[in-house]
């Protein structure tokens, strides 16, 4: 009676999938094509398209050393009093899978499989290998673009769906090649969408899938039933210590419309990513009940970059992003999601809520503001800043450099050891508010308001949310 009851689970899939029409639960198969339904026609249509992707890299390291003595803090602190042990090198490889997305040998696959690689190698699902060459690196996406030359020979590739097309319940295969067994292909469902509190991108917001992923499937193709690209998997849930363990049926996929941005990049060579130009968080359950809303949804505006994107299309501190272009917007990682799998150039509407009223903007998508120049310069003389390493500071080079994107002024990058500038503690990441009293905005106003003091110097700094004031005398 069991086997019975799967064959009959069985066929009620398959005809659900294929579109049949629904039949009674004690009903047999009535004929030979009715037994044979699966996904074999499928997979043999997607299945040459995923690819393994080998990478070599050469780690130098020093054995019998603690990792204790790697920490920055040391090298800083103890750099003159680290030990002196002989350096060696060996080779570290990689195994993970890929998806060629472009006859011409484009493949996509994840940013750790290949990251800081030696040599690269991507074998077909015939077995016939080629070297890649990296064409784009992401790492805020863990997304990586290969290029792959076979002559004039058009590959096997997939062509990408709207992956917000998807839906709760939506069959889909996982392909690729876990455990280095070789090509191997798994189904389950779409388990949910838009998980943002995931924590492995700076642009999380990922499909979850029970279709079983095990380590060396990243950057498989997560594949719907019309056999297009939906995402490419990324990771797996695991509550070991270290993530050792094989799937739990939590997976994690890149939306293919992420993997469609980053395909545009590279044909550049450089992503560039729409920029809001304010700072939001998550609407929670205290903030709703604030804000009059019904249930914590949105993205709450906490700040908003003078002539920045956000500030021209008429947004506020305090208001709430609700929708982009009708869709909405559940917490801070939907909105910083939807603004970067937009274009620079194009135009996306916003429906906002300000004082309990719903309003509509029309937000341009443009690439972070550059200006000013940065300027870096390493500040000379007999001032208590001597030694330090400072920038103008601009949304584009904040990003790049990883600080704050919305603050402005200098900004310190760093002090050369045993420097005026190292003993008075500056870190990197510490913004120049004022020297005696002047205001700084620039690199030159800050060069000149050093030089210009007379042997006293008060400076103020800001650091994370406090502002330092300290008086140095010469």
């Amino acid at each position: 009676m069991l086997v019975r009851a799967l064959s009959t689970f069985g066929l009620l899939l398959a005809l659900v999938v294929a579109g049949a029409a629904p039949v009674q639960a004690d009903r047999v198969p009535q004929s030979r094509s009715e037994i044979d339904l699966s996904f074999a026609p499928l997979v043999r249509k997607v299945g040459p398209a995923v690819v393994n992707v080998y990478s070599r890299a050469t780690v130098t390291e020093r054995p019998g050393l603690s990792p204790l003595f790697e920490d920055p803090f040391f090298k800083r602190f103890f750099g003159d009093m680290m030990p002196k042990l002989p350096e060696r090198r060996r080779e570290a490889n990689s195994l993970g899978s890929g998806v060629l997305v472009d006859p011409a040998g484009i493949v996509v696959t994840n940013n750790h499989v290949v990251e800081k690689a030696d040599e690269i190698t991507v074998v077909l699902a015939d077995r016939r290998e080629f070297p890649a060459r990296l064409l784009l690196a992401d790492p805020k996406t863990d997304l990586a673009v290969l290029k792959i030359e076979a002559g004039d020979e058009d590959l096997p590739a997939v062509a990408m769906r709207d992956s917000d097309d998807l839906e709760v319940g939506d069959i889909v295969l996982a392909i690729g090649n876990p455990f280095g067994v070789g090509q191997t292909v798994t189904m389950g469902i779409v388990s949910a969408l838009a998980r943002t509190n995931v924590g492995i991108t700076d642009y999380s917001f990922f499909i979850q899938t029970d279709a079983s992923i095990n380590p060396g499937n990243s950057g498989g193709a997560l594949i719907g039933m019309d056999g297009r690209l939906v995402g490419v998997n990324t990771a797996i849930f695991s509550n070991q210590r270290g993530g050792a363990a094989g799937s739990v049926g939590i997976g994690f996929a890149i939306p293919s419309n992420m993997v469609a941005t980053v395909l545009r990049a590279a044909k550049s060579g450089k992503i560039v990513r729409p920029w809001l130009g304010a700072r939001t968080q998550t609407v929670t359950t205290d903030l709703a009940q604030g804000l009059g809303l019904d249930r914590p949804v949105g993205a709450l505006i906490g700040d908003v970059y003078p002539g920045g994107p956000a500030a021209r299309a008429g947004l506020r501190t305090g208001d709430v992003i609700l929708e982009v272009d009708e869709r909405e917007v559940s917490d801070a990682g939907t909105l910083r999601y939807r603004v970067g799998t937009r274009k620079p150039g194009e135009t996306i509407t916003l429906q906002a809520m300000r004082n309990g009223r719903v309003f509509t903007a029309r937000l341009p998508m443009e690439a972070p503001q550059a200006e000013p120049s940065p300027n870096v310069s390493d500040l000379t003389g007999r001032s208590p800043m001597a030694g330090a390493r400072v920038a103008n500071m601009s949304p584009a080079f904040a990003i790049e450099e990883g600080f704050d994107e919305l603050a402005r002024g200098v900004v310190v990058l760093g002090t050369a050891r045993g420097s005026p500038a190292e003993r008075l503690g500056l870190r990197r990441g510490d913004l120049v508010v004022s020297v005696n009293d002047r205001p700084i905005d620039r690199v030159n106003t800050l060069d000149r308001a050093l030089n210009s003091a007379q042997g006293s110097w008060t400076l103020s700094i800001r650091r994370d949310d406090r502002v330092l004031t300290t008086r140095v005398q010469g």
